[in-house]
């Protein structure tokens, strides 16, 4: 079967990506970091906002708004492809691997209170999977520039 996807120029999207087996990969600083490195370099080719986000050990959420004619599955190609090239290489692995979890999941914000809802949902991840009691607690997401 095949993914349908909507795309609604300058939308608000949320996007989440799992790794596969739920490895929890993100848990060790140094591939967190590559994960940053290439979001922000897929920004290069594929530009977008980077609204909220979140980074748990084993998968992420986000909440962007591609722009200059880039979709949100470009940039989720780009990044998923990206990572997955640069993980292999700083491991020294050769051949294929399995990386992510097949696809991604995406949602288009359709109003204000949609945009809240995944906006919480974003930030109050970390607690709802035991990471932290608040969600200000968890390093690795946008929670704190969204409390100023």
């Amino acid at each position: 079967m095949k993914i349908r996807r909507y795309y609604a120029p300058g939308a608000i999207v949320f996007l989440t990506q799992v790794v596969y087996g739920r490895q929890p990969i993100f848990q060790h600083p140094q591939h967190l970091a590559l994960l940053r490195s290439v979001l922000h370099n897929v920004q290069d080719h594929h530009p977008y906002q980077m609204i909220a986000y979140v980074f748990l050990p084993d998968h992420f959420h986000l909440l962007i708004r591609p722009h200059d004619g880039a979709t949100f599955s470009d940039v989720m190609h780009s990044l998923k492809r990206n990572f997955s090239l640069d993980y292999k290489a700083a491991l020294g692995i050769h051949g294929r691997m399995r990386f992510w979890q097949k696809g991604f999941w995406d949602h288009l914000i359709r109003d204000e209170n949609d945009f809240a809802h995944h906006l919480d949902y974003i930030h109050y991840n970390p607690v709802k999977h035991g990471l932290v009691t608040h969600p200000e607690d968890w390093p690795h997401s946008s929670i704190l520039a969204w409390k100023k």
